[in-house]
């Protein structure tokens, strides 16, 4: 049924009120002035566009038809599995109110080309559903944690009827580890007749004596797409049995890409040497990426320039730059860049295991000002993926191919190469061969000036 004009502007006022309350949460709560008296529309704090009123229309589409305490939709099928509180957690299920095939709403490797007002648009339609359970009681936490799991190993949507104890609230959350989602509210109950459970991710779920590494490299080498592996993790599907527990999902997108990134290592270790330097390159999201693959053996960089008025440079007046790598001997620490770091060397060792080849790989990211929220490590993954699949621009020497990323990216190479581990190594570390007259790397041309 269709709201009167009345109840519909009573409704548009709440959806700003709750806005506004939360404006504050764009600029880390110190400038929450400056928010209410932009309004977005002076561009006060320098972004493009206006963050909150970019998920404010997307709410306020998404916001009428979820004024209820009772949503019937077909969920992607998406779950979600908070972090705070934990050990107690709170688990459920994503689900739209609308019927259909919603696939596309949770399945993060067919967003690359979009914009960031497409992906938050069907994002915020995913209502979440709270039910709060301990991380370690996987088998006995009740009808709506089962059916939450179900829908974890689901194959195409489902159609869900979900009941909240009280009407989804819409609350804005900032998390460069996964995408966005919408309104909320604590389940009642929970109901679907028709989840086609995916019997791969079945058969690691019944196997109890199965490693959770041992099924998660099992299911990606049985093709199935690394996020629906993110989504069954979570709701702890795999693992030995007397072991297994709920993972939160910003912690299982990260554990997967880093458990299926590891495996893939051992064979890009063993395998014989790129022939060429090759550069790889791709612009999506104002993100603009260059992929650098050298004939050397292993080691890998990942190194983010965020341009000022981007979502983790908001005040500063220059650009910031961050970088973490690894040699050929596996890490032991965290990345200190985050899930981003796993999620591209995951990627670039698809690609090289597909080939048979080993390389040392330093990937160049400028997040411009047109990135004004983060959307999730999916972009780091899908993005290099997508930039690695063109054919990349080959070159002689590492001082050709720097030259060419420099022409790509707005920042000079020289600035590049101060923040790399990688590239000071290799351009600047004596070397045995050094000692033999074999030639080593040239110095690129900026690096001299």
């Amino acid at each position: 049924m269709n709201l009167g004009y009345q109840a519909q502007a009573r409704q548009a006022r709440k959806i700003e009120k709750d806005f506004t309350d939360m404006r504050g949460q764009i600029s880390g709560g110190k400038s929450a002035e400056l928010c209410a008296y932009c309004k977005g529309s002076k561009r006060l704090c320098g972004k493009e566009r206006c963050p909150v009123l970019a998920k404010f229309y997307s709410m306020s589409k998404s916001q009428p038809l979820t004024a209820s305490e009772t949503i019937a939709g077909s969920s992607p099928p998406g779950v979600f599995v908070g972090r705070f509180g934990y050990p107690k957690v709170f688990v459920g299920p994503l689900v739209p109110p609308e019927m259909g095939d919603t696939t596309l709403y949770d399945t993060p490797e067919r967003w690359v080309g979009r914009s960031i007002e497409n992906i938050v648009d069907f994002r915020m339609k995913l209502v979440r559903g709270m039910k709060a359970v301990d991380i370690h009681n996987v088998e006995n936490g009740g009808r709506i944690v089962d059916t939450t799991r179900e829908l974890a190993m689901g194959q195409i949507s489902a159609d869900v009827e979900a009941n909240f104890t009280k009407k989804p609230y819409g609350k804005i959350t900032f998390n460069s580890e996964v995408q966005p989602f919408g309104p909320s509210a604590p389940l009642r109950g929970l109901d679907s007749g028709n989840i086609k459970i995916d019997q791969r991710i079945d058969k690691a779920y019944s196997d109890t004596d199965l490693k959770a590494v041992g099924a998660v490299t099992g299911l990606y080498e049985n093709g199935i797409l690394v996020s629906r592996i993110q989504k069954a993790f979570s709701v702890g599907a795999f693992g030995l049995g007397k072991n297994r527990k709920f993972v939160p999902t910003r912690w299982s997108i990260t554990a997967v890409d880093d458990i299926l990134g590891k495996d893939l290592l051992k064979q890009t270790k063993e395998a014989p040497l790129i022939n060429d330097f090759e550069v790889y390159w791709t612009e999506a999201l104002d993100n603009r990426w260059a992929v650098l693959m050298m004939p050397c053996s292993w080691r890998y960089e990942l190194i983010e320039a965020w341009y000022p008025n981007t979502v983790w440079n908001p005040y500063g007046m220059d650009v910031a730059i961050m970088s973490d790598f690894e040699f050929f001997k596996n890490r032991t620490t965290y990345a200190k860049i985050g899930g981003c770091y796993y999620a591209a060397r995951l990627a670039v060792n698809e690609n090289l295991t597909a080939r048979r080849r080993q390389a040392g790989v330093v990937i160049f990211r400028e997040a411009h000002a047109g990135y004004i929220m983060p959307v999730g490590v999916w972009n780091v993954r899908e993005n290099v993926r997508a930039a690695i699949r063109k054919n990349p621009r080959k070159f002689n020497t590492l001082a050709e191919s720097l030259n060419y990323v420099e022409s790509r990216m707005d920042i000079p190479m020289k600035r590049w190469i101060k923040t790399s581990g990688v590239l000071k190594d290799l351009l600047y570390q004596k070397r045995l061969e050094d000692f033999l007259a074999v030639d080593k790397p040239d110095e690129p041309e900026m690096v001299r000036r």
